[in-house]
């Protein structure tokens, strides 16, 4: 029962930084999922994958999956570099590309 720990991307419809300060550790599916015949529902018998567990820092999600004896992988913080956007730069007359309504 392998597990991955990663900081999660924040909101695509917000521009906020909620929820994307802490750490997940999350279980690797160990079962493939199926396909339930009467519904056709998608399931899995696999309980673990039902677990997200949150910390304050990678370096507490590692002392826990080592505690614990969780064998774990873990993916580097993907840190967006910031845009510098400025509204004048709308009405350049260098422009790469001309400004239309």
């Amino acid at each position: 029962m392998n597990a991955r720990i990663y900081r999660p991307a924040p909101n695509a419809m917000q521009s906020g930084r909620g929820k994307s300060k802490s750490w997940l550790l999350v279980y690797e599916p160990a079962i493939p999922r199926s396909i339930d015949p009467l519904m056709g529902y998608t399931s899995s018998s696999d309980m673990a994958q039902q677990i997200k567990l949150s910390f304050e820092s990678q370096e507490e999600a590692e002392a826990y999956a080592q505690r614990n004896g969780i064998p774990y992988s873990v993916q580097p913080a993907h840190d967006p570099t910031p845009k510098r956007v400025s509204y004048p730069d709308n009405f350049r007359s260098d422009r790469k590309t001309p400004w239309t309504h």
